[in-house]
């Protein structure tokens, strides 16, 4: 099997997720799995945009370690990608602004500027991807 266009296929799960698994290392190294709403922009393959909890265990995890995961998955045809790279913890107006959306303050009462809305912006180095029973590396 080899995925005659990863910026396509993976783009393209992407694009249809409904939710996304980010992974982090918690305090004592071990791996924990967050299930999150699917990405709210990205640039290729390469940069994902997340809104989430400045409160959150995620937030204060990936301050002490930026290593991170993210996946997706498409049950229909079972294939999936998993993703690896950085995560960086944005709160300046320009992020917040720039991914928020009319309903968020259902998740953030205070609205752009609620304390407790920040950004997390995933950039992958490289990829897997799982299909047929197999899988394939990829550099992004």
């Amino acid at each position: 099997m080899t995925m005659r266009d990863p910026q396509k296929t993976v783009g393209n799960m992407a694009d249809k997720a409904n939710m996304a698994v980010i992974c982090y290392t918690d305090e004592e190294g071990f791996p924990v799995s967050r299930a999150m709403l699917p990405p709210r922009e990205r640039s290729g393959i390469r940069e994902f945009w997340f809104t989430t909890n400045t409160s959150s265990k995620k937030v204060k995890c990936f301050r002490e370690d930026p290593k991170a995961s993210i996946y997706f998955v498409d049950k229909r045809f079972y294939r999936g990608v998993s993703l690896v790279g950085t995560m960086e913890v944005l709160e300046t107006a320009q992020a917040r602004e720039r991914i928020w959306r009319e309903g968020d303050t259902m998740y953030y009462p205070e609205g752009v500027n609620d304390p407790d809305y920040c950004v997390l912006k995933f950039t992958a180095v490289r990829g897997r991807y799982y299909s047929n029973f197999s899988s394939e590396d990829f550099e992004i």
